[in-house]
């Protein structure tokens, strides 16, 4: 996983990063937003990143490269602004704009974590999957099967064959599997590939509909983030979301990042495409 955030400069202001395949027909939206903000993020100093907001704009590859454009918008007294264009096969895929500011001091308040188990209460996303006898594709189960860079237990865990309707609701709590490097981008961009998974699903939930099934198209359509206060990504952190609405083949989703000690890190938006199959 770090090596896939490290990015490969090919000349000033423009990157290449690797794809990984991890079951899915094409490129993880949160790969794609990993490393855009790897590619923003090289191009600033003394500057942390608060908030990005990107677009996907067609399926990634899984088996090409894709290359990262980074236009300096700005560079002010305390905030920078930064464009990133990503590209497979001439075409852009992918665009976002973040923005990075100077450390500084102001009011604090922040909404409450909610009230759930721990993660030492639960079971592994992995041993749930592997428990399914079948239902799933050989690609999922071969991804499911191998060692995974994160530990994901879910809260309330769906389940995934047996389709049943419940409130647009979801708390999984995540971590690294090991130890990481003490480096606050590195885990602002790890972030950032975390916050893709499962969000839009989100809007799947009253509906009695599983991604897994085969039977609905999830695409990640565009994509916000604000980054609060500092974390660690190799720490347990809890991933809360919600889906407020769904219309027009379109979900929307809402999420916030809590630190084990209640902590608000970051926050989420999402709206992705959710068309039912025949």
């Amino acid at each position: 996983m770090l090596h896939l955030l490290e990015l490969e400069r090919i000349e000033d202001n423009i990157f290449r990063g690797e794809s990984r395949d991890i079951g899915s027909p094409q490129v993880f939206g949160g790969q794609v937003l990993g490393q855009a903000l790897t590619a923003a993020s090289y191009t600033v100093e003394g500057r942390d990143v608060h908030s990005l907001h990107a677009y996907f704009l067609r399926a990634g590859d899984v088996d090409a490269h894709i290359v990262y454009h980074v236009d300096r918008a700005r560079d002010g007294r305390s905030f920078s602004n930064r464009r990133v264009v990503a590209i497979q096969h001439g075409r852009p895929i992918f665009n976002m704009t973040a923005s990075f500011q100077i450390p500084e001091q102001g009011i604090e308040h922040q909404a409450p974590m909610p009230d759930v188990p721990g993660p030492d209460e639960l079971a592994d996303i992995s041993e749930i999957l592997a428990g399914i006898p079948g239902g799933i594709s050989d690609r999922m189960r071969r991804y499911v099967r191998r060692d995974r860079p994160f530990e994901i237990r879910p809260v309330d865990p769906a389940p995934l064959l047996m389709p049943q309707t419940s409130d647009p609701v979801a708390r999984l709590w995540l971590r690294a599997s090991d130890t990481l490097p003490a480096d606050p981008g590195l885990h602002r961009n790890l972030l950032a590939y975390l916050s893709d998974y499962e969000l839009v699903a989100t809007a799947t939930l009253p509906h009695g509909i599983r991604f897994v099934q085969g039977s609905v198209q999830l695409a990640s359509l565009d994509h916000a983030m604000w980054f609060h206060r500092p974390f660690r990504v190799d720490e347990w952190l809890l991933y809360a979301m919600e889906s407020p609405n769904a219309v027009g083949a379109r979900g929307l989703a809402f999420g916030r990042f809590f630190s084990r000690d209640g902590a608000l890190v970051a926050s989420t938006a999402q709206e992705g495409l959710v068309r039912i199959r025949d």
